[in-house]
């Protein structure tokens, strides 16, 4: 059995198709289907049913899948330890990020980038539900995002900073010279929220459910830089994580009161899995930064 005709296997049934499983993997169908062929021989089973349309799994294949997927990790791991001892920190690294952190990201990602010039950082924004999935897909390294409110069981999280719910207006705003704002003081304007699914909204509908109170929500966004954009240019009042406008000009960060409950800013990776030097370095750079050393409770002042 070789590791070749695994990676095969492995992606015709995730594809379902001969055709484009080879195409992913750049080969020919018929190496593809050759080697598969080889496979089932040496095992002395059927690991997929054909027909003229499209291929399914037998039993056999649905029970060597999730053994096949393990051993190409593992293999995959392997790889990427000694390529690590070799090259030092060359390579890749991929991170997922979710909106509110990008404020405290670009400083260590221009400090890592000349350091390192030769990792190749692969940064993707996204929900941290998604992030969670590409996380225990193994498709990024670590996730930077507020701890979420349930347990993850392959997934360890380990803290940054404490960060709170904060009201976010312009400068010149009728809120902006209070020392801090009631869920009263905003329901006298018009608001513009995160999305639901987004941590900060997430964190404020449960805020609300403690505090019921009255608001006029007129717009909800899934893209924070665009929705702080909305605040710089208008009355319109929005609640996000305070790291979210850290390093931000034309608006300020209100306490909520009475304080909204902490949303601690963690590092995300998969327990018992090989972590890449790059990852090492990265987190170390960014738990020095200004940014997060600065600490939430200081960027009031």
């Amino acid at each position: 059995m070789e590791l070749r005709q695994l990676r095969y296997f492995v992606n015709a049934a995730e594809q379902l198709s001969f055709s484009d499983a080879a195409k992913l993997l750049n080969i020919a169908q018929s190496t593809l289907s050759q080697q598969v062929r080889q496979l089932e021989d040496e095992l002395g089973v059927q690991l997929f049913e054909r027909n003229s349309h499209a291929i399914s799994l037998t039993e056999a294949g649905a029970e060597l899948l999730p053994f096949a997927r393990r051993t190409l990790h593992e293999a995959d791991s392997c790889v990427a330890r000694i390529h690590d001892l070799d090259q030092l920190l060359a390579g890749t690294l991929n991170i997922g990020v979710t909106y509110s952190f990008s404020p405290i990201l670009t400083e260590t990602l221009m400090e890592f980038m000349k350091k390192y010039p030769r990792v190749k950082l692969n940064i993707y924004y996204k929900p941290m539900v998604e992030l969670m999935a590409m996380l225990e897909a193994r498709a990024v390294d670590f996730v930077l995002a507020f701890r979420p409110s349930e347990s993850m069981p392959v997934i360890e999280s380990h803290m940054l900073f404490d960060n709170h719910l904060a009201v976010i207006v312009k400068e010149s705003h009728p809120l902006a010279g209070l020392d801090s704002v009631s869920l009263a003081d905003i329901g006298k304007f018009n608001l513009a929220l995160p999305s639901k699914g987004l941590q900060a909204r997430n964190a404020f509908d449960t805020y609300l459910a403690a505090h019921p109170a009255p608001l006029n929500i007129r717009i909800e966004l899934n893209e924070v830089n665009i929705l702080l954009e909305l605040i710089k240019r208008s009355n319109l009042v929005t609640i996000l994580a305070e790291a979210t406008v850290y390093n931000q000009t034309g608006v300020k960060a209100i306490p909520l009161t009475p304080e909204a409950n902490e949303m601690e800013g963690c590092v995300h990776m998969l327990k018992n899995c090989y972590r890449k030097h790059s990852a090492i370095e990265f987190i170390h750079m960014l738990r020095e930064s200004n940014a997060v050393r600065a600490r939430v409770r200081d960027w009031f002042r």
